[in-house]
């Protein structure tokens, strides 16, 4: 069966979570060139780098938290058709906060799922990924008949919540249909984007044994930083162990099926695809790749490894000289807070 390209599309309402996502926005804006009537985007988010051109292509924003029932029912109300991409937790930081993770893939998708019940929308496109099928083992060629990865087998939280939503949406009545590309190595495929954006490449190999060690120790250091993996300050881990296999482990997936029943066609080449992804990042001038350098990262970490010393480990060793650096800090900061208090205190009067 094959469709034409406005198919479905033409004078309907769609609405699309996580719409102020790359994903998000760039499927809102496709939906309006196909003649959609109105297309809604759902974020928690109220701005986003894409947020003045869906606005002015006329996309209506409802900001909202996909966790909250009522916010999600306020969205669907009177959608044809719904785009569940919104999801957490896919990496960095995000990956370690577990009960959010679970909050928003699994109970989030029960919220959308109920809301489409109770509104009869007929049409909801669940927005999964390749990590329900994978989980650090070699695929190649895949297709839609590979088995779920087993729960608990999932190294990383997002997989198994994803894989635990995606069952949730197809036992309401759906099909499964699973990433779909061709094979392609990640630092070949992201070498030309580098070089273009002055970026030096790899000059060394790692071992998936030994980056997999190295992840482990950075999801250990980050789980005792739980109560803070939300502030600015705290970088990105440098790797986690989800991510080696990621990158480490050959996975690709067949889009076979698509094209014999949906007739799919690529409508961009990956030669044309990375030319637009270079021109995007040029004109931003590599401003939102730069992270926290390794120098900010290991200030954070021995802050915090000084910090956790000196409030909880006896008095042996260095623990006394950290102590009182902590405590010199804390002093200082104190009289600076009182400073501006006595400073505003004096304008005022």
């Amino acid at each position: 069966m094959h469709f034409s390209e406005n198919e479905g599309i033409e004078g309907k309402t769609f609405l699309v979570t996580g719409g102020l996502g790359h994903v998000g926005s760039a499927l809102c804006l496709d939906l309006l060139r196909r003649g959609a009537y109105e297309v809604r985007a759902f974020d928690l988010r109220t701005t986003s780098p894409w947020y003045h051109l869906l606005h002015h292509k006329g996309v209506v924003f409802i900001q909202g938290d996909i966790t909250k029932k009522k916010d999600v029912e306020r969205a669907v109300r009177g959608a044809d058709c719904v785009f569940h991409i919104a999801s957490y937790g896919m990496s960095g930081k995000e990956m370690l906060q577990l009960s959010r993770v679970d909050e928003v893939n699994i109970n989030g998708t029960c919220h959308v799922i109920e809301a489409c019940v109770e509104f009869g929308i007929k049409r909801l496109v669940y927005v999964s990924t390749y990590n329900v099928v994978f989980g650090g083992k070699e695929i190649v060629n895949g297709n839609e008949s590979l088995p779920y990865f087993p729960i608990d087998d999932h190294v990383d939280s997002y997989g198994r919540s994803k894989s635990i939503a995606e069952q949730l949406v197809l036992k309401s009545n759906g099909r499964p249909f699973k990433t779909i590309g061709y094979p392609v190595n990640t630092f070949e495929f992201i070498e030309p984007l580098l070089k273009s954006l002055d970026y030096d490449l790899p000059k060394s190999r790692l071992a998936v044994t030994r980056a997999l060690f190295l992840g482990k120790i950075f999801s250990v250091f980050y789980s005792i930083l739980y109560p803070w993996l939300n502030r600015w300050w705290l970088p990105q881990p440098l790797i986690l162990p989800a991510e080696v296999y990621k990158v480490g482990v050959t996975h690709y997936f067949s889009f076979l099926k698509a094209k014999e029943e949906l007739g799919y066609v690529p409508m961009v080449s990956p030669r044309e695809g990375m030319a637009a992804t270079i021109s995007y990042w040029q004109e931003r001038k590599r401003k939102s790749l730069d992270g926290p350098t390794i120098y900010a990262w290991l200030f954070c970490a021995i802050g915090m490894s000084t910090l956790f010393c000196a409030a909880f480990l006896p008095d042996i060793g260095p623990v006394p000289l950290f102590r009182a650096y902590q405590s010199f800090l804390h002093a200082v900061d104190s009289d600076n807070k009182n400073g501006i208090h006595s400073c505003c205190s004096s304008t005022h009067r």
